[in-house]
């Protein structure tokens, strides 16, 4: 446990951070950047974002990258990749991985074909691939890279036993409620600060005629975000890091109240679209778009996640700051949440090629490129704010950086993959039939401890 000045500490720096990133979201959105914010292709060039890192020279040299983005995020992380061939002289080659990772990267495996690089979105499956012998430590201009350019927190993160194996290329703040401006405005709705009023904001719109929240159910990660940032508010962080760890059951009276706290939400008739069946049949990004079309009667009129949202926003065809505006997910407890997540670059084939671009991906240079193009937030400290392109992302990457080594990383993400991070299975399915029936608080606690306990070995 940690001591008590380190707990105070903690939930001072959580409630600045929250403060800070409150301040940030009160600011009138702009649309993902302008011409005049990007280079020619919509990216930093080396010269502009202040290339210093050095890189060998690997003509003829090439090497496969996987990571289960798609879309823009796979397009933008693309143009990163071209920046690291233009450099070094390597050819690149982007291997599209399907979720859960691990599996993914266990059949290449099997089949001798592993990717040279892998991203992987939880620190349960570097540990997996550690355990299974596949990941390769960082190496020398690597480690050296990344210890200059990120908190020893991020740091720790990518660390097995000791040795440094992830460098976190990727962070979100998981932390954000979306909204129809034109659905609030239209119900005389204000944006909530505590989660009694988001209650009492989510009544309004229900009385106006839209349904208040739209849910992506079918994908269980969702799920888990929610019930993290009612966890971390309402129990605090050193429960929070406790039950990450399993150090205590899903039996505690700690998941029980924040359950019950979710099911006036998820168990409230109408304030989910399509109640809980048509949750469960839409995906993250149809939660997003169908907040953001239809005009002033759209299926829901707001939606829960992270800072990654503005891509499917966009897709909506809606405008960030104008149709689309955003608060800090609301208060349960002392203060409000600041959840992240994120993507770490892990290595599976030890070749100079493999080390030189885990070493550009922990720079400043590469981290820039993607910062230009909206939708993406960097934990490297040495990344301009000004790189970012609207005020609001600036703000937000602020407030990662402003809470240094005290964040708290995605719960589930910290799990193995088993408990965590597999669709139909583990928390995952758990919280998916609490979803369906939020009245089975027990229940529900009893299926979570029975796949904790199987996942952890204890």
């Amino acid at each position: 446990m940690r001591s008590t000045s380190n707990t105070i500490r903690t939930r001072r720096t959580l409630r600045a951070a929250a403060t800070l990133l409150a301040g940030a979201l009160t600011l009138s959105l702009s649309a993902c950047g302008s011409d005049d914010d990007k280079s020619s292709d919509g990216g930093a060039t080396a010269e502009e974002s202040g290339a210093s890192v050095t890189l060998p020279k690997l003509d003829g040299k090439s090497l496969e990258v996987a990571a289960v983005w798609t879309g823009a995020e796979q397009a933008n992380f693309k143009k990163v990749l071209a920046e690291f061939e233009k450099r070094t002289g390597a050819k690149v080659t982007f291997v599209p991985a399907q979720d859960p990772i691990i599996n993914f990267l266990g059949s290449k495996v099997a089949g001798g074909q592993p990717p040279d690089v892998a991203m992987l979105p939880q620190p349960g499956a570097i540990k997996q691939a550690v355990d299974k012998g596949w990941a390769k430590p960082l190496g020398a201009a690597a480690l050296k890279e990344l210890q200059k350019n990120y908190s020893q927190g991020w740091q720790d993160i990518g660390k097995i036993g000791g040795k440094q194996y992830g460098v976190y290329y990727k962070a979100a703040n998981k932390s954000l409620i979306w909204y129809n401006a034109k659905v609030f405005e239209n119900a005389g709705a204000s944006e909530p600060k505590t989660w009694a009023e988001l209650l009492t904001t989510a009544q309004t719109v229900y009385d106006s005629g839209v349904t208040p929240f739209s849910v992506g159910g079918a994908e269980g990660w969702t799920l888990t975000d929610w019930f993290e940032n009612v966890y971390l508010s309402q129990a605090g962080p050193e429960k929070y890091d406790q039950l990450a760890k399993h150090e205590i059951k899903w039996t505690d009276p700690s998941v029980k109240a924040a359950l019950t706290t979710l099911a006036q939400v998820w168990g409230k008739k109408d304030y989910v679209a399509g109640g809980a069946v048509g949750a469960l049949q839409t995906d993250f990004p149809a939660s997003v778009t169908q907040t953001f079309s239809g005009g002033d009667q759209p299926k829901a009129g707001m939606v829960y996640e992270g800072d990654f949202a503005q891509v499917n926003i966009v897709q909506a065809g809606a405008k960030v700051g104008t149709d689309a505006k955003v608060f800090p997910f609301p208060a349960v407890g002392d203060s409000s949440p600041v959840v992240s997540g994120g993507d770490a670059a892990v290595i599976l084939k030890d070749s100079e090629a493999a080390q030189a671009l885990a070493t550009f991906l922990a720079s400043p240079e590469a981290a820039t490129i993607q910062a230009k193009l909206g939708g993406y937030l960097s934990p490297n400290k040495n990344v301009p704010e000004s790189a970012y392109p609207n005020p609001v992302q600036q703000k937000m990457a602020k407030a990662l950086i402003a809470a240094g080594d005290d964040f708290r990383f995605d719960m589930s993400d910290q799990a193995p993959q088993a408990f965590g991070g597999t669709p139909g299975k583990g928390e995952w399915k758990a919280l998916q039939d609490f979803l369906k029936n939020p009245t089975n608080v027990a229940g529900t606690q009893a299926t979570l401890e029975s796949g904790a306990a199987a996942a952890y070995g204890n």
